[in-house]
């Protein structure tokens, strides 16, 4: 997208169309790209794959500044001086070029690898000339005019090579959106390609394929891609394959999923050539897959309807590999490894939208709960009670991951003694949770009771275990770090949040704190009795006040008029809270703060 015909469009249909996403995340290449044109700097070239965000940076890395932009066309790459046309006469020389614009202080310079071949020069010998700061944006992997090549490989100006938006700063960027589910889905066909992830959003939405999720503001996407503009662009590679026995393979490969394909299964010619266009990846195994994850649902919703019914697999198709899948995940729970596995059949039912078995459901949610991925297990417990309402196993998921999200939901009562014990805890009945621990001795560790667990572990939960029962600080950070190479970043976010507690040296005290809130702030909204008042003690005496205040719902006035201070330095402190904490706005908060504690202010 390009800023130009961005702000264009906006002025003249700005009731048809929605503002861009606001700017989140890059927070370090965002104030490299400042540094960059500020006095005595000649400024920078971004480059990335196409959708990473590049013009959104350096836009936003400007925003407010005087400075001139221009960009970049496929239509106008013959045409001299092109990008320039509103910024010079209609006749120039490129010598007069560069002494009309040599005034000019700050040039932003979009789509660079589509320049004409003079506006190229011209922004070459802008740089030359270095009384111009440039801000220019070019995509990787296409060709790029020699003179802009020269920019960086000449060390005319420094080179930011952009990486894809990262699954967190995705997140971010989605919040209060689509369900962990859908959110998965997105950020694995899109891989981070923000120009992909908006227009892929906007036809689903103009698809009318969502539904709200209940009880909350966030939407589920299931069915089919819809075929975009950009989807077509982003999938062209195989869309567009002109030998039919390319095409033929590329179906085949598509329509197999979410199950791969043998070697032996196909022509092996043509699967020589797409394997060396890094179209499909063969592995040790000699099963075959295609490379791109958007590519298979691309091909499936471009085939006619004959053609689908001929190769489309259906759900129960599938069942053998689900139960395949589901004894992989058990073997994992069951060495305490709980460490990301492929998962491919599930995922292909529940974006289809086929039914999930409610077995398989319950463990797929019991293994992202213990790797402290809650919204994600409450998300596949929901799924198993779409087709089985009652199923127990669901239910008691579901249950545990609100309640360790601190939430306490009506009408939850189960016949699972781990859930009641996790339920007493939301409430802050810690005795009560403890009554109620039963086969679960691990709960009794992660509730501040290790002497309930004795004798009754083993592995990396008993080290856990035996280092909080002798309050050894170091011992517990050790148990943190195993628990997290073996993928439990919620129990290894308490292990350091207990070792807080347990340090004597107030250094390694605010290093096992500083731990304990990274991890938890992955852990999707997590609030158990191990990380209360944890992420607070991050902040001052007054920011916790506030923060306290603001968690319970009372406005900047409030605030202030109960603190007897004024407005903006209430918003001057939470904003400086945000920034500690790690979030976005004040509906962040209640995630962050301990309530009960708010509720006494």
């Amino acid at each position: 997208m390009r800023t130009l015909v961005v702000v264009t469009t906006f002025e003249r249909d700005a009731k048809t169309l929605e503002l861009p996403w606001p700017f989140t995340g890059r927070e370090s290449e965002l104030e490299l790209v400042r540094r960059s044109v500020t006095a005595g700097r000649p400024g920078i070239v971004v480059t990335g794959p196409a959708g990473c965000g590049k013009t959104r940076l350096i836009t936003q890395a400007v925003r407010g500044a005087d400075c001139a932009k221009v960009a970049g066309t496929p239509e106008t790459r013959q045409i001299p001086f092109a990008a320039f046309a509103h910024l010079l006469p209609e006749t120039v020389s490129l010598h007069r070029a560069v002494q009309l614009l040599s005034g000019t202080r700050l040039l932003l310079v979009d789509d660079a690898h589509l320049l004409d071949d003079a506006s190229a020069a011209l922004v070459h010998q802008l740089a030359v000339h270095g009384r111009t700061r440039l801000l220019v944006a070019a995509t990787d992997g296409v060709p790029v005019p020699g003179a802009v090549f020269r920019l960086w490989t000449g060390e005319l100006l420094p080179r930011l090579v952009l990486e894809p938006l990262p699954r967190e700063e995705m997140a971010q960027l989605l919040a209060s959106g689509p369900e962990p589910l859908t959110f998965n889905r997105l950020y694995r066909l899109c891989q981070g390609d923000l120009r992909l992830l908006r227009d892929l959003v906007g036809a689903v939405r103009e698809g009318e394929l969502l539904a709200p999720v209940p009880d909350s503001d966030q939407w589920a996407w299931r069915g089919p891609v819809p075929l975009s503009a950009t989807v077509r662009e982003r999938a062209a590679a195989v869309l567009d394959r002109a030998r039919a026995e390319e095409r033929e393979t590329l179906e085949r490969l598509a329509f197999a999923e979410p199950l791969p394909l043998d070697l032996d299964d196909l022509d092996l010619r043509s699967l020589e050539q797409l394997e060396a266009d890094g179209l499909v990846h063969v592995d040790d195994y000699g099963t075959v897959r295609l490379a791109h994850p958007l590519h298979g649902p691309a091909l499936r919703a471009a085939a006619g309807r004959l053609r689908l019914r001929r190769l489309a697999r259906t759900p129960d198709q599938c069942w053998p590999a689900l139960e395949v899948e589901a004894a992989a995940l058990i073997r994992q729970i069951e060495s305490s490894d709980v460490r990301s596995m492929p998962t491919p059949v599930g995922e292909w039912l529940v974006e289809e939208g086929a039914p999930v078995p409610a077995g398989y459901a319950a463990l797929r949610a019991r293994f992202s709960r213990l790797r402290g991925e809650l919204r994600e297990a409450a998300a596949w417990a929901r799924e198993g009670l779409r087709g089985a309402a009652d199923d127990p196993s669901c239910r008691a998921e579901l249950v545990l991951a609100a309640a360790q999200s601190g939430e306490v939901m009506s009408g939850c009562e189960t016949a699972d003694g781990q859930a009641d014990t996790w339920l007493a805890a939301a409430r802050g009945d810690t005795d009560a949770a403890l009554a109620a621990v039963d086969d679960a001795p691990y709960d009794a560790v992660r509730l501040g009771a290790p002497e309930r667990a004795a004798g009754r572990l083993s592995g990396v939960f008993a080290a856990h275990a035996d280092a909080l029962a002798r309050g050894d600080g170091p011992a517990l950070d050790r148990a943190g770090e195993a628990l997290e190479r073996r993928g439990f970043l919620l129990f290894a976010a308490e292990a350091h949040a207990q070792a807080v507690r347990a340090h004597r040296d107030p250094r390694a005290a605010r290093t096992a704190r500083t731990r304990a809130v990274a991890l938890a702030g992955r852990c999707q909204g997590a609030r158990t009795p191990a990380l209360a008042g944890l992420v607070l003690g991050e902040l001052t005496a007054r920011q916790r006040q506030i923060v306290t205040l603001a968690a319970a719902g009372l406005s900047n006035r409030q605030i202030a008029e109960r603190l007897t201070l004024s407005i903006r330095t209430v918003g001057n402190h939470l904003y400086s809270a945000y920034a500690r904490l790690g979030a976005g706005d004040r509906a962040s908060l209640p995630w962050l703060v301990d309530l009960p504690a708010a509720e006494s202010a």
